[in-house]
């Protein structure tokens, strides 16, 4: 049975996607996921692309230390512990890829279509990713 919440890692895709970033030290990972997302249009971003998209955008998040507590995986706690803080283009980029990614006619949009917690949970993520 898979995961399936409103959280940015709290499904398998973006669980998946955060072994990735086992044994990285910088960014290149995270800002593929990103590209991917801040670069197509959110009608023809797939669910799975939008759901590492705001996954990354969450570990933007954790790098800037504007998320209390404990990451949902190690490998994402390690991660931010090795790199060095994220820079403020890959900021900017972690915004426009959540834009994307939650994008009304979006596919991943349409699959949390009337759920409040995701719209939440991504409000809360861009308002971290704009607070200066």
């Amino acid at each position: 049975m898979g995961a399936w919440s409103a959280e940015p890692f709290g499904n398998d895709t973006a669980a998946d996607w955060a072994y990735e970033l086992e044994g990285q030290t910088d960014w290149n990972v995270v800002r593929d996921a990103l590209r991917v997302a801040a670069d197509t249009e959110g009608s023809q971003l797939d669910s799975d692309a939008a759901t590492v998209a705001i996954a990354a955008a969450e570990v933007v998040v954790r790098g800037l230390g504007r998320v209390p507590g404990r990451a949902f995986s190690d490998a994402v706690t390690a991660f931010v512990a090795r790199a060095s803080a994220p820079s403020a283009e890959l900021v900017s980029l972690a915004d426009a890829a959540v834009v994307h990614a939650t994008s009304d006619d979006g596919e991943l949009a349409e699959l949390w279509e009337d759920d409040p917690d995701w719209h939440a949970e991504n409000e809360r993520l861009r308002a971290a990713l704009t607070t200066v």
